[in-house]
């Protein structure tokens, strides 16, 4: 174990003892700072300490070239000091080097959301797509909250809807709520949580009067797609959501109860819809097929449509009703019977609302209803003044 005053001058000039694969050199002013060199060729600067269980411990500080010798001497001199007041440099590494990389807690959110989640292709998109080529590289302990403010501010800016941002936010906010649940090492407390939540307003209100829905209707009727007609009167008439009417299958429909039963919806509880006489009339014009459990399937696949884009885009543009969207027949149901005077708690059951905020956006309608009556009241009582 040959000492030395380590220089620049000595570092540069030593060579690996004759016959042994490496030889250190060891510091006479700092304790623990060593030259490591090997007959390769190849030196490292090391600090070798014990730690505070008495074991052996090394911590490398830098390949000889790449940092300047006084550096790595500053360097050592700090270590040294460290591990004087209690320190374990070499310990704090190894636990840096256990905590994983974002990129390996997504895999690990995308493995645990297949498992239950109905949205996993959602949730996979936004993760692939947006989270993971930011911070995938990144460990858990390196990911600060001030930076992910930033990044999300950015991603506004970018252009990108705000519901868009928000979703992004809260599901790189699940993952780290997964890693505290499952003790992955580095992880302490949720770096997103807290990040204030924009509020958004995408409450977007089209409702088709009489005329509008017969003149869209009729287009469905012409529509090459035979089950256009069928779709989108049933989305009129339940309010049901589109993808909750494709998946529907004959086995959870009662004619004869007159309800319609989704075993699994948007928000994770099962609900029964009622169907009136009009709706259960397309039911039992719909075609059935052999053998095929779903109600409204591709005739050519018998399976749930992928999309039904392109029919009805042609169907809404003959209709001469730019910008319809297929959820605003949802709006137009719901504003349909809060116009006929039905309560909105009413209402939000047999649109399947879990917060009674998703109904009050269609309070004013209900207040229109209502200030009609009290009209037709007062014209009835005759107690207009002259």
């Amino acid at each position: 174990m040959p000492k030395h005053r380590l220089d620049a001058q000595f570092a540069l000039l030593a060579q690996c003892g004759p016959g042994k694969k490496k030889t250190d050199y060891y510091d006479t002013a700092i304790t623990g700072f060593v030259l490591e060199c090997r007959n390769s060729g190849g030196k490292s600067y090391y600090l070798r300490y014990q730690d505070e269980h008495g074991r052996q411990r090394q911590h490398k500080i830098a390949a000889y070239g790449d940092i300047s010798f006084d550096k790595a001497r500053k360097e050592a001199q700090r270590l040294r000091s460290e591990v004087v007041l209690g320190g374990d440099p070499a310990g704090k590494r190894e636990e840096k080097r256990a905590v994983p990389t974002y990129a390996t807690l997504a895999q690990q959110h995308l493995d645990h959301a297949k498992t239950y989640v109905r949205s996993y292709t959602t949730i996979r998109g936004y993760i692939e797509n947006h989270i993971t080529p930011r911070w995938g590289k990144l460990r858990l302990s390196e990911i600060t909250q001030q930076d992910v403010a930033k990044w999300l501010a950015e991603k506004a800016g970018e252009g990108l809807a705000p519901a868009t941002v928000e979703k992004i936010r809260v599901i790189f906010s699940r993952s780290f709520e997964l890693a505290l649940r499952w003790d992955m090492p580095g992880i302490t407390k949720n770096p997103i949580k807290g990040i204030p939540r924009k509020p958004i307003n995408n409450a977007r209100e089209r409702y088709l009067n009489a005329a509008e829905t017969k003149r869209l209707m009729a287009a469905c009727e012409a529509s090459l797609n035979p089950q256009l007609k069928h779709i989108v009167g049933l989305l009129l008439l339940t309010g049901a959501r589109l993808s909750e009417l494709l998946h529907a299958q004959w086995r959870d429909v009662d004619l004869a109860k007159r309800q319609w039963l989704i075993p699994m919806s948007k928000t994770g509880k099962a609900r029964h819809v009622p169907l009136s006489q009009p709706a259960i009339a397309i039911l039992e014009a719909v075609p059935r097929f052999d053998k095929c459990p779903y109600v409204l399937p591709n005739p050519e696949t018998k399976l749930p449509f992928v999309s039904i884009k392109h029919a009805w885009q042609t169907a809404r543009d003959e209709a001469k009703l730019p910008g319809l969207r297929l959820h605003d027949l949802r709006h137009s149901a719901a504003s349909a019977m809060v116009n006929a005077g039905i309560d909105l708690f009413a209402v939000g059951r047999v649109l399947g609302h879990a917060d009674h905020k998703s109904t009050m956006r269609y309070s004013h309608l209900a207040h229109d209803t209502l200030l009609a009556a009290v009209e037709a009241g007062a014209k009835k009582m005759q107690l207009n003044r002259a």
